[in-house]
């Protein structure tokens, strides 16, 4: 697991599992299995373009790029990688 996908995964069981890993498995979908819902993708995308210096445009709000910790970790290295 890569240092993203641990800072990723740590955010989501503290925010929305309560600090409960309850079996989360890195790509398990957050919004299939409710762990995430629409205003937590708000304060997720907060979160992620605060920690990692990223601009998240409306048309990047789909859950290709923010469903599980995998996908999430392959959006920021993406976006990382654009801007740089």
């Amino acid at each position: 697991m890569t240092q993203i996908a641990q800072e990723i995964r740590e955010f989501v069981v503290k925010n929305f599992l309560f600090g409960q890993d309850n079996g989360l498995q890195d790509t398990d979908s957050f919004l299939e299995s409710g762990i995430i819902d629409s205003t937590g993708v708000l304060e997720l995308v907060s979160h992620l373009e605060g920690r990692y210096g990223i601009k998240i445009g409306d048309d990047e709000l789909v859950p290709d790029n923010l469903d599980s910790v995998v996908a999430i970790s392959r959006f920021i290295g993406l976006k990382q990688g654009q801007t740089a």
